[in-house]
């Protein structure tokens, strides 16, 4: 199976690798090369691909092998796979990289919960230690004066603003964020089926019924077509004999190429995101976690809100937000008229007039209004119509401190400025660093998802 190389993947990479390896006059070069974007893309795989095509041998580290229950083995690991991969290139005479896939989700903070180990901080410095002295690097309790190879480090990630900031800077960590456009789709997509027989035609078909999916959904569709065979094997042999028939068998079944029709792709397809919005309307820890029930912020008034301001955009946002900011943000939205806050979304209060000359409705400059007087920092995200589901938000600038009307008109621009887009607004606590609210309050006309 021949499959597709996206170029601006092969040029970003190929380019790295190669200046690393070269001895460029008074050229400093980043060590480490990040590839970051959206889950199921195929970062790692693009990466093994390159290295396959450029005959570069990999030393691998897991993001879940940062962590020990002994202080100080993940770094001590990292300086050991790393001198691995300096002796391959001295013993082979070939390039090398050290590959460690998931470092965000190693040594990345999410958020206050995240807990700051002895291990994390030792992972960052090392990284960091190395990125600086990259032919110096050694293992606790001995020294080795002999210079080592220079050996690029490839990391792989979903979001690198959860690292520690000093280490992605731009003189330790070069930075690509992989997003396969439609042509390295269409390229990826007819890799996966090139032995399947389907045309462009259905290629394009595929890709443009499935336009959200991520590249991984392409090949879970592939391999789930083969199901209806394995299920016909499992009823001919029955089911108390599969282990007999597949184990340790010197004759193992084989199965015939199945048709891959497109209109059989798509609709084993639509099932396969039917089951992932189930899992993500679903919601069942509302139902089941009753502390998440009584400490829930009360929705504000339908009534209040033009129509693109759809009323649902207020109604999970909060869920997983700590105690202290849910109840903050809580008695932050009650109603100074209500002594009981619970009645508001029974009792039969006026909801406070829209200014149709603002592009926030009351409710949200409200919202801004009580952030502000807390302390808070305020700023907006937005998203278009084909990222909403996969939560990949982008940025308007946070605001900490400024008058209010000046903070109103910035997030009022930024609401104009993306009007065929999801909108949510963020509050941010500046001593913790950590969002207390994310609310979406605009929604392109017509999307109620």
């Amino acid at each position: 199976m021949s499959y597709y190389i996206s170029p601006r993947f092969l040029n970003q990479l190929a380019v790295h690798i190669t200046k690393n390896f070269l001895d460029l006059p008074q050229v400093r070069m980043p060590l480490i090369f990040g590839v970051h974007g959206r889950k199921g893309e195929g970062k790692t795989f693009q990466c093994e691909l390159i290295y396959e095509r450029m005959g570069v041998n990999v030393v691998h580290i897991s993001g879940g092998e940062l962590e020990s229950p002994d202080a100080g083995d993940p770094a001590r690991l990292i300086r050991l796979r790393y001198r691995e991969a300096a002796e391959l290139v001295k013993v082979r005479g070939e390039m090398a990289v050290l590959m460690i896939n998931d470092l965000d989700a190693g040594a990345g903070r999410f958020d206050g919960m995240t807990q700051y180990t002895v291990n994390t901080q030792l992972v960052n410095n090392t990284l960091m230690n190395i990125a600086d002295n990259p032919t110096n690097v050694q293992l606790p309790g001995s020294y080795d004066d002999t210079p080592l190879a220079r050996i690029p480090i490839v990391v792989t990630g979903n979001d690198f603003a959860t690292l520690y900031a000093p280490l992605v800077r731009d003189g330790r960590m070069q930075k690509f964020y992989w997003e396969p456009d439609r042509d390295d789709r269409l390229g990826i997509v007819g890799g996966i089926f090139a032995p399947d027989g389907l045309g462009s035609k259905d290629i394009e078909t595929l890709v443009d019924t499935f336009e959200n999916q991520a590249i991984d959904f392409y090949g879970a569709l592939r391999s789930k077509i083969y199901d209806e065979q394995i299920i016909d094997f499992i009823h001919r042999v029955g089911v108390e004999n599969v282990s007999r028939n597949v184990v340790n068998t010197k004759t193992p079944p084989s199965f015939k190429q199945p048709n891959f029709r497109t209109d059989h792709l798509i609709e084993v397809g639509t099932n396969m995101v039917m089951e992932q919005r189930r899992l993500q309307e679903m919601g069942l820890v509302k139902e089941y976690n009753q502390a998440l029930n009584q400490t829930q912020a009360v929705p504000p008034t339908q009534a209040a809100y033009p129509p693109q301001f759809a009323p649902q955009a207020y109604l999970n946002d909060n869920d997983y937000l700590p105690y202290r900011h849910r109840h903050a943000l809580s008695v932050m939205r009650s109603s100074p008229a209500v002594s009981n806050p619970g009645e508001v979304a029974t009792s039969k209060v006026t909801p406070p007039p829209i200014a149709l000359e603002s592009p926030l409705p009351e409710e949200v400059q409200q919202d801004v209004r009580n952030l502000m007087a807390q302390g808070y920092g305020v700023g907006m995200e937005y998203v278009d119509q084909r990222r909403f589901r996969t939560n990949s938000w982008r940025s308007c600038p946070v605001i900490q401190g400024g008058s209010e009307p000046q903070v109103l008109q910035s997030l009022g621009q930024c609401l104009a400025d993306h009007t065929q887009d999801y909108v949510r607004l963020i509050g941010i606590d500046p001593g913790s660093k950590r969002r207390i609210l994310e609310r979406i309050i605009y929604r392109p006309l017509g999307r109620q998802n």
